[in-house]
């Protein structure tokens, strides 16, 4: 991949934001970077839970113990999508050329019905109960997700929620006393340190790999390339040498005790297949992400509040700066939790809550970890002097709530039932919320020519959540025409007047 696509350009870049994220497969002009599909661990754990990574090297290094920990513990993921769905995906769903590159989603024609296909991945098993973590490009527009374990049992999967900022997703199936890994700290992780990834590369059940870890805090600006829109993705891969290739997206990457220490999601290539370099997303993040998702419904944000740029040789000279390590505010929001805590534009900072921040890549991730509220302390350089400020991280909205998402039910309005919907449905369409619309006929929304399944997201300027909202905003309408604005299921988008007396 060219060297601009590695390493973090000179650009500003967006207001710095917590995230965690991971992007879908797409062509990077010659070179490719390619996201895959599995799973994740055991037992649900916390950030703080994370155990040491450091690893207890066997005699004469074998990779038995880790092998055997993790392999269980690692499903197949396997997906389905109408035609509707992998049309909305773009055309590297129906271009061969583009299939031979992008593996993860080959179509069967052979096998399914006509305007069906199939997307395979992989996925790591973090509780015993069926919580399953992979990669959002895995399960992204699915219509269908089912989940083959190592011992060939297979369940049907329900989507928990989404964070396509670094392409993490969490999924339940309905079994108990299930295998799985243990979260290790990837903190610890070194480079050079040995490591396996473990997935279904090419449909190639419960497969073994290893390699060393080859750089941390990588950013190949794969998340933002492919969704322009992922203003908050954080990027700081582990980047191996162990062979990764499309299948193991979601499976798990871990060191010679058998600890999770990432979720593989992608590979630099020009043919599509591996070709020396593999990327996972850190535990630490990972664990972040499904900790919310489990608590809040949807991740929470945590920004600093400053644009920022990475810091060469030719910019430190410009700038007059001293050092090359370290992260240059370029600016500073008002009323951010920077701009409260006294940072400025011009700054340089060094560190958040003393753990190092060289490039970008490294600040992204330390604030990824923490929520809206949260103090953190960065130390940084101005006038090439060491300073200290604690800033309270805030969230996309300048303030320090969580968001959490509201419990949504069925209503009643005008003669028509408002459903709410599903998670799954929601990310199969790329939603974020809506209302499904039910009983036209017997309603006053029969002469709009809406049909029943209709999914409102949006009334004239308001976004549409819950079913709630539909009759929160319709009465807020004295009068006049009320534009209605959604999806159908099968991805048709739709407008409908409605006339208010």
């Amino acid at each position: 991949m060219k060297t601009k696509q590695f390493i973090a350009g000179m650009t500003l870049s967006a207001i710095l934001g917590g995230g965690i994220a991971a992007g879908s497969y797409k062509l990077l002009d010659s070179d490719t970077v390619y996201a895959f599909q599995e799973q994740l661990q055991p037992q649900v754990r916390y950030t703080s839970d994370l155990r040491s990574s450091t690893p207890i090297v066997p005699e004469g290094l074998n990779f038995l113990k880790a092998a055997q920990s993790a392999t269980p513990a690692v499903v197949h993921v396997m997906t389905e999508y109408n035609s509707h769905n992998t049309a909305s995906r773009g055309n590297s769903q129906m271009d061969p050329f583009l299939r031979e590159f992008f593996g993860d989603r080959m179509p069967q024609e052979q096998q399914m019905p006509q305007g069906v296909q199939r997307g395979s991945g992989s996925g790591v098993i973090i509780a015993t109960n069926g919580y399953i973590v992979t990669n959002n490009h895995v399960i992204d527009k699915a219509d269908k997700i089912k989940v083959v374990l190592d011992d060939k049992r297979t369940y049907e999967a329900k989507l928990i929620g989404t964070d396509p900022t670094t392409d993490i997703a969490l999924l339940k199936v309905e079994a108990d006393k299930l295998p799985t890994v243990r979260y290790g700290n990837s903190d610890d992780l070194q480079v050079g340190e040995w490591v396996l990834a473990v997935g279904n590369p090419m449909n190639l059940t419960s497969t073994v790999t290893a390699g060393i870890v080859s750089a941390k805090g990588r950013s190949i600006d794969i998340l933002r390339s492919n969704n322009p829109n992922q203003r908050y993705s954080i990027e700081s891969f582990i980047q191996t040498d162990a062979a990764v290739n499309p299948g193991n997206s979601g499976g798990a990457l871990v060191n010679l005790n058998g600890d999770l220490i990432g979720i593989n999601t992608a590979i630099a290539s020009q043919t599509g297949s591996f070709a020396g370099y593999s990327f996972a997303v850190p535990s630490t993040i990972v664990s972040k992400v499904v900790d919310d998702l489990l608590k809040y419904g949807e991740v929470q944000r945590a920004l600093l509040g400053a644009e920022i740029r990475e810091i060469d040789s030719d910019f430190a000279k410009e700038k007059g700066l001293k050092t090359l390590n370290g992260v240059y505010l370029a600016n500073v929001a008002e009323n951010s939790g920077a701009s409260e805590a006294g940072l400025r534009s011009g700054d340089v900072v060094t560190a958040i809550n003393g753990a190092a921040t060289k490039k970008s890549s490294q600040l992204l991730e330390q604030v990824a970890r923490y929520r809206p509220g949260d103090k953190v302390k960065v130390t940084y350089l101005r006038d090439g002097k060491e300073r200290m400020a604690n800033v309270t991280l805030k969230n996309m909205n300048n303030s320090t709530e969580l968001v959490k998402r509201s419990k949504a039910e069925a209503v009643s309005f005008e003669g028509a039932r408002f459903e709410p919907v599903g998670k799954q449905e929601m990310a199969k369409l790329g939603i974020t919320g809506g209302a499904q619309i039910g009983n036209v006929k017997g309603s006053k929304f029969s002469d709009s020519g809406m049909k029943d399944g209709f999914i409102i997201t949006r009334i004239d300027k308001q976004p549409v959540n819950v079913p709630s909202d539909v009759e929160k905003y319709l009465n807020d309408y004295d009068g006049g025409v009320v534009y209605l604005e959604g999806v159908y299921p099968d991805g048709l988008k739709a407008y409908y007047p409605i006339g208010k007396e």
